[in-house]
């Protein structure tokens, strides 16, 4: 059970200090190119960003870590914990595509393949363990909202 909760902890820390770090990006834009932006009328007040993906960090780390305690020498843990690693990744990058590049339509492409991989992720996650892929469940509709918010800044700028 000790082991279970420090691979929890160490998984919780690194997605919230990949959330913190793509922060940068997206603050150097919030307050000047993307105030300016036209955006749709669903689009959510800026403040609620922060807690919902500090929510979502924490869930997918926890998650990350009931897979990974299942043992990284398994080949099935290892495939999933390659899965989320990558969409980690791609998750980071579309906030460096869309708010420090400033570039929604390449960041769209971004955002397509993060779901691709949010969905293989959650697949192979529920073959290591059920409750681990469940928690992924608010994080893909949270990416599919903001795909379809990315893709409304997209085409009304």
């Amino acid at each position: 059970m000790k082991k279970k909760a420090t691979y929890i902890s160490i998984a919780v820390i690194v997605c919230l200090l990949i959330g913190f770090l793509s922060g940068f990006a997206t603050q150097s834009s919030v307050d000047t190119w993307y105030a300016d932006l036209n955006k749709p009328g669903f689009n959510p007040p800026n403040w609620i960003f922060a807690p919902v993906w500090t929510f979502l960090y924490i869930t997918m780390g926890i998650a990350a870590g009931l897979v990974w305690s299942k043992g990284f020498y398994h080949i099935w843990v290892k495939t999933a914990l390659y899965y989320f690693g990558f969409q980690l990744m791609f998750n980071a990058l579309w906030s460096i595509v869309f708010f420090g590049l400033q570039q929604p339509c390449w960041a769209l492409i971004v955002i397509l393949a993060l779901l691709i991989l949010i969905l293989a992720t959650i697949k192979w996650f529920k073959i290591v363990s059920k409750p681990a892929a469940y928690l992924l469940v608010p994080y893909l509709l949270w990416v599919c909202f903001a795909m379809v918010l990315n893709f409304n800044i997209w085409i009304l700028n």
